[in-house]
């Protein structure tokens, strides 16, 4: 994986950025400050963006490729539309990463160093700047878990409908299980009679 700094216009955000409707808690000023915060990562099919267990500060944009969200071995979700973002509840709870986030293809990510933008941005200092932050991390919060609940009552649904089928089918009746013929041992078997 290459890192680079992020160069961009200045009160000019690039189309992939545009698309997150989470973004618009920023003013222009405060997006300019994000965007000058960040890196640009360059990935190749398995590099780990975000690894399990680790702790980091950072925020990322999906800018071009694929992702996918792995929980030890198990792929549990993907990353597929760009603009989209993860890794954003290091902003909330400073703690371990829950899961690993590893480039299916080749891939670009944009990197926002939340801690960067809090030492250019102290929370005294400047409280509207981390209102829109904390306001873009809450938006992508909802938006996920809006996700997630329209997903789990699919299942929900999916289960039920399985259920239903389940107790509707006709029972399979076994075929009644016939008697073997009992073996006589050899000795015991008959002789013909004897005609005269």
């Amino acid at each position: 994986m290459k890192e680079f700094a992020y160069i961009h216009d200045e009160k000019h955000s690039p189309s992939p950025l545009r698309a997150v409707p989470a973004l618009a808690s920023f003013s222009d000023d405060q997006l300019d400050d994000v965007l000058n915060s960040s890196s640009l990562l360059q990935c190749e099919p398995g590099d780990h963006i975000i690894k399990e267990g680790s702790i980091d500060s950072r925020i990322y944009v999906l800018l071009s490729g694929e992702l996918e969200v792995r929980v030890g071995s198990k792929k549990v979700a993907a990353i597929t539309r760009i603009g989209e973002v993860f890794g954003e509840l290091a902003l909330v709870n400073h703690d371990k990463r829950l899961a690993s986030v590893i480039a299916s293809n080749k891939a670009v990510c944009l990197a926002v160093d939340q801690k960067f933008l809090q030492d250019i941005h102290p929370r005294e200092e400047d409280p509207d700047f981390h209102a829109a932050l904390y306001e873009f991390v809450a938006r992508l919060v909802v938006r996920k878990l809006e996700a997630t609940s329209k997903r789990l009552a699919e299942v929900e649904k999916e289960l039920r409908e399985l259920k239903e089928a389940n107790a509707n089918a006709q029972p399979v009746v076994a075929a009644p299980k016939l008697k073997r013929p009992v073996k006589r041992p050899a000795s015991a078997a008959r002789k013909p009679a004897r005609v005269r």
